[in-house]
């Protein structure tokens, strides 16, 4: 009694410390989810948000992965239900002869019986196989919602870039154009060179140039954008609102593996691919101890010619295989989940590898791009616009050359185009770095 009591005081406390890992675990998951998800914020916008539940709802690999999830967790309870019973009628012991149920004691009418009942602990075994790969399938379902809301965002942010190149496309043009009409006026009083004119209508045909170009781009990056959400043919893509630098998120490389290594959907699909090969080795090493067949028949027996009666009869057997072809059937199988364990090991440890390059990558790429848009908005640019102010001027009253003009204000555009190419980058990073974390989208339903 004091031995059985020990034992369930030791099962007891193993019991509540597990649980209290987990519990600090859950918090410890929800503690890094919700600094990671604030640090994140600063790329949704309320359109982009909008988007965001358009997809949600509307995409139909979305749904393709949900439907397949509910088709996983219909499998489960099956996995773990007995065969179908069987029910045997039939007559024994039966002679080719006139009243044979009559003049033969042996024979009778018989029903009977049978069930397979595999051995203990293989129809748990097999509904946990079921319930991991309807776990894992979850999982990927997840991981399905995050890849194509990545798309979507990368396909926003794309497209966005593009509009706004073409915005600034079409404002240098129209200031070239300006400074074309400058050369022209000089030229023809005599104070300016033909050359001015060329080199100013060349720089005009660079831009045509370049919008010729940008709207060969539009196109895809709105099929790109259709797509994610739902749409089909003939439907209008969504304009962007235009990108924004907002604060610099508060990211650090290792909460940000931290919350990878809790939270993402294919780490924790590849988790319970790992549980359901252990479970199928346990399930390969319990073929071998037999299943039975219990049956249970009654036999009905008529009375003789005479009139005396006959007793009925019951009769009960067992069968069970016998799994004796272990080197060519039961070793393979146990070879084969074992292997299938390791490989699943394996994928998830390189998964985690790679989720530690890329987030370092990703990271710095949002680090250095918002840093390069700080520094264009802050000093670059404004100094490259004053600095073309100035050589206009400068050029009216010849003191500098046309051709000092033109680069001072194509190196304005470039900088303008660096700027947006800059915020772009930056909030395509947080994008891939929501996609790493496993970031849920959730709150979008």
């Amino acid at each position: 009694m004091i031995r059985a009591g020990m034992i369930a005081l030791i099962g007891a406390i193993t019991a509540i410390t597990a649980q209290a890992q987990e519990s600090r675990s859950i918090i410890f998951s929800k503690s890094i989810e919700r600094a990671t998800e604030d640090a994140l914020l600063v790329h949704n916008t309320p359109l982009l948000s909008d988007l965001i539940a358009e997809t949600l709802k509307n995409n139909p690999e979305i749904r393709a992965a949900a439907q397949e999830h509910q088709a996983a967790q219909q499998r489960v309870a099956p996995a773990g239900a007995l065969d179908d019973p069987q029910v045997e009628i039939g007559v024994l012991y039966m002679p080719i002869a006139a009243s044979p149920f009559r003049t033969e004691d042996m024979t009778m009418k018989m029903i009977g019986l049978a069930q397979a009942l595999p051995f203990p602990g293989k129809r748990d075994l097999r509904e946990a196989v079921a319930s991991k790969d309807a776990e894992a399938i979850e999982y990927g379902y997840q991981e399905t919602i995050n890849r194509i809301v990545h798309d979507l965002k990368t396909a926003y942010f794309d497209l966005g870039l593009t509009l706004e190149l073409i915005k600034l496309v079409e404002k240098n043009k129209q200031t070239l154009e300006h400074f074309l009409r400058i050369a022209e006026e000089r030229y023809q009083v005599g104070q300016g060179s033909q050359a001015d004119v060329l080199k100013a209508q060349t720089q005009v045909s660079r831009m045509m140039d370049r919008l010729i170009g940008l709207a060969r781009e539009q196109p895809m990056f709105e099929a790109n954008l259709l797509r994610a959400l739902g749409r089909g043919m003939g439907s209008k893509a969504p304009a962007p609102l235009p990108v924004q630098l907002y604060h610099e998120p508060a990211l650090k490389l290792e909460a940000l593996y931290e919350a990878a290594l809790i939270q993402r959907p294919r780490l924790l699909a590849l988790k319970s691919l790992i549980a359901r090969s252990d479970k199928v080795l346990d399930l390969a090493q319990k073929d071998y101890y037999p299943d039975f067949t219990p049956r249970l028949m009654y036999g009905q027996r008529e009375s003789r010619l005479d009139g005396t009666g006959r007793a009925d009869e019951v009769s009960f057997t067992v069968t069970m295989n016998l799994p004796v072809w272990r080197k060519s059937k039961l070793e393979p199988r146990v070879s084969e989940a074992l292997a299938l364990r390791d490989q699943a090991m394996s994928l998830h440890q390189a998964q985690i590898n790679e989720i530690a390059a890329t987030s370092r990558q990703q990271l710095a790429i949002a680090e250095q791009s918002y840093k390069s848009a700080q520094l264009y908005q802050s000093t670059i640019l404004p100094q490259a616009r004053l600095t073309v102010e100035s050589s206009l001027s400068a050029y009216k009253v010849n003191r500098v050359d046309f051709l000092t003009v033109l680069d001072n204000q194509m190196t304005v555009f470039d900088y303008e185009t660096s700027l947006v190419a800059a915020i772009t980058s930056y909030h395509k990073a947080l994008a891939e770095i929501e996609l790493l974390v496993g970031k849920r989208h959730d709150e979008h339903r």
